[in-house]
């Protein structure tokens, strides 16, 4: 008979509680939704987008870095985090509306920027924005879009954020930052958690799988032609640009004294980087490791979330990013002190797998598991989520 109690045999069990794997495995017998409407959660989009999308594309979606510690523990750190339920409150009118830099929004719920959207859906980023307009909810636009500013705000209907690569090239960071702000973006996200490549091996590995003939994709023989197929470096030269690791807290004031936009920094993680950010005059800042796809320190967003919020001290609000999958997750992040939540790969699952229709269910399911976790948690309004609505493991 096994000796369940041996220590070795107990710390194997605990690896496969915590795998990944198993969570596949046990998903694999199920077949991918045929349909949007056919999904339960954000994560059977996953499975479906996989199936849909060449090998090195889904790839480039899924991929961490190195060991993608980091990766796992952005969706592992929500285990930390307890809800503490409240009964007997009237809960038949929900209020879930979040005000950001003077303008309302229904929801909590704000797409992050993400690169090359054109790899999982022919139209790039509009059917996105599309989406967003539908549901009503805030988009942030990447350096890297294959769709140019312009026309993704003519899609949404409204003015979107625009977030920023810094690059060695103070002229062309400064043409996409006018660029963005002529076309009534109001807020810039400059991102600071990737200021050089990074060891994105599962993409590698995708990539020798997939033997298909990617020159009409996308062609990486110089900078030049990386970004031909990006609209916002149309024009621009970039003979020797590069990212920038020279990249100091005094350009946070370059680009405050360069536009009329407010200034994000994205990609806070601790409490003296948000404290330095509020001392250099940032508008706000986002808690995110860029969602394990830049260093491998093996610490979540979520669990960083709290220092960042007392690093801000209360001067500037704080949005966070990476490993959001459910309504509870976004629960959590708000009653540890967030503004607003930054969700990126669910709705790239949904516009890989039924493109327009798949990012608007995404946006539907987190919003009513969010709204269930309100009305359970006694908090009729995001205003009455607060930190006593959580305890810790």
């Amino acid at each position: 008979m096994p000796n369940w109690t041996d220590p070795n045999r107990r710390d194997f069990l605990k690896f496969l509680a915590a795998s990944p794997l198993l969570g596949l495995a046990g998903r694999a017998e199920e077949t991918p939704i045929a349909s949007a409407g056919d999904a339960l959660n954000v994560l059977d989009f996953e499975a479906a987008a996989r199936e849909k999308l060449p090998p090195a594309h889904f790839g480039y979606l899924a991929t961490g870095v190195d060991d993608e510690r980091t990766l796992r523990a952005n969706r592992e750190g929500f285990a930390r985090f307890q809800i503490r339920p409240r009964r007997l409150v009237d809960t038949s009118r929900l209020d879930s509306s979040v005000s950001l830099f003077g303008t309302r929004w229904g929801t909590p719920i704000v797409l992050s920027p993400a690169s090359s959207q054109r790899a999982f859906h022919k139209e790039g980023e509009l059917p996105v924005a599309r989406a967003a307009r539908a549901k009503k909810h805030l988009q942030i636009l990447s350096t890297g879009a294959n769709a140019s500013v312009e026309d993704v705000i003519a899609a949404r209907g409204e003015p979107v954020w625009f977030q920023l690569y810094a690059s060695s090239s103070w002229t062309v960071s400064r043409a996409m930052v006018k660029r963005a702000e002529a076309a009534g973006c109001p807020v810039l996200c400059l991102t600071v958690d990737q200021v050089v490549d990074s060891n994105r091996e599962t993409l590698k590995k995708a990539i020798r799988r997939d033997d298909r003939d990617c020159s009409e994709c996308h062609d990486r023989s110089s900078p030049q032609t990386v970004h031909e197929r990006r609209r916002m470096f149309d024009g621009l030269d970039l003979a020797g640009v590069s990212f920038t690791p020279a990249l100091t807290w005094d350009y946070v004031k370059r680009l405050k004294d360069a536009t009329s936009m407010k200034v994000v920094v994205k990609g806070i993680v601790t409490r003296e980087d948000a404290a330095l950010a509020v001392r250099h005059g940032a508008d706000g800042v986002i808690c995110s490791n860029h969602g394990g796809r830049a260093d491998d320190t093996g610490r979540s967003s979520i669990e960083s979330l709290s220092e960042v919020v007392a690093g801000a001290s209360g001067r500037i609000p704080v949005l966070v990013d990476s490993g959001f999958r459910r309504g509870t997750d976004i629960f959590t992040a708000l009653a540890l002190g967030a503004s607003a939540i930054c969700v990126g790969r669910p709705y790239l699952w949904g516009l890989a797998a039924f493109g327009q229709e798949g990012v608007e269910t995404v946006l539907e399911i987190l919003t009513r598991e969010l709204h269930l976790a309100m009305r359970y948690a006694g908090t009729p309004a995001i205003r009455d989520i607060a930190a006593h609505h959580i305890s810790t493991r």
